[in-house]
């Protein structure tokens, strides 16, 4: 089944007052993504649609083994993503550093350790969605609406949701186990000379995987 949803857009905020002499003056952003997917799970929720609940980013580059593990969680999953650089000369991991199916540590960068509880990227983290509705189902139970803000800073826009799911690292599955396996990569579409990395991009049209067959 096939369902399209659609919410209001928010305004484009207007352009800040003339900064003051001392004071520095902070536009808030908001996230028009994050109203989109709390549609969603708006509309989850509401029909107790029982499955998977994965965000999937429009510049990410997916394996299809992805969709074949995100059928094997339970409660909540996550998996690292990598990222490539826009110089193009290194791939960054975002995510989780798993023990089996426990995860244990985090992938991130330096700069980055301090900026929130979760280091996950968007498309890093799948859950059950009756986690939505039943708090028996997730890890933190304090809370009793799950979504997304969509005013949070920059960076903090996954682990504040997630906060909402589980409280710490044992409520969390690692995907596939170990973790081993890199399933989406995130890329800069920004950059106009942003590629697929090799072996991700087919030079020419399709091959015909399965010829037509006339009947006669």
């Amino acid at each position: 089944m096939y369902r399209h949803l659609s919410s209001p857009v928010p305004d484009a905020p207007q352009d800040p007052p003339p900064r003051r002499r001392g004071r520095r003056q902070e536009r808030p952003i908001v996230d028009r993504r994050a109203r989109q997917r709390n549609t969603a799970l708006d509309h989850i929720e509401h029909h107790r649609l029982h499955g998977i609940v994965y965000f999937a980013d429009e510049d990410n580059v997916y394996s299809l083994d992805l969709f074949h593990h995100l059928g094997d969680i339970r409660s909540f999953g996550t998996w690292p993503v990598a990222t490539l650089a826009p110089g193009k000369s290194k791939t960054i991991l975002k995510g989780p550093v798993c023990d089996g199916n426990r995860v244990v540590g985090w992938h991130t960068r330096d700069g980055n350790k301090k900026r929130g509880r979760f280091h996950v990227d968007m498309s890093g983290f799948a859950f059950n969605s009756s986690m939505l509705w039943d708090a028996k189902n997730r890890g933190h139970q304090a809370w009793n609406y799950i979504r997304q803000l969509d005013t949070a800073n920059e960076g903090f826009q996954e682990t504040t949701f997630i906060e909402q799911l589980v409280e710490d690292e044992t409520h969390m599955e690692g995907v596939p186990p170990g973790c081993s396996k890199i399933m989406n990569f995130h890329l800069h579409l920004e950059d106009k000379d942003a590629m697929y990395l090799n072996g991700w991009q087919t030079t020419q049209n399709l091959d015909v995987i399965i010829p037509l067959v006339k009947e006669a």
